[in-house]
């Protein structure tokens, strides 16, 4: 099990995190509630669907390395 208080389980949670609000980014009616904030906060949200939608080959490498990683090596 990763706990997030160790460097792995803060990028788990960070991946976890950014593919979580990039895929809400696509439903109609999330997107509306939850991302329309573009500062403070909520800002967050749409901060992280925004690197999820823009950079979304690096992020689904970068999760697929870390499942290995969590699964096999640790």
């Amino acid at each position: 099990m990763t706990n997030v208080y160790s460097f792995d389980g803060l990028l788990v949670f960070g991946l976890l995190f950014i593919c979580t609000c990039a895929y809400l980014k696509k439903v109609p009616r999330l997107n509306k509630w939850l991302l329309s904030e573009k500062k403070g906060v909520w800002g967050v949200f749409y901060k992280a669907a925004v690197i999820g939608t823009r950079l979304h080959v690096p992020v689904a490498m970068s999760c697929i390395v870390m499942s290995v990683y969590v699964l096999f090596i640790k």
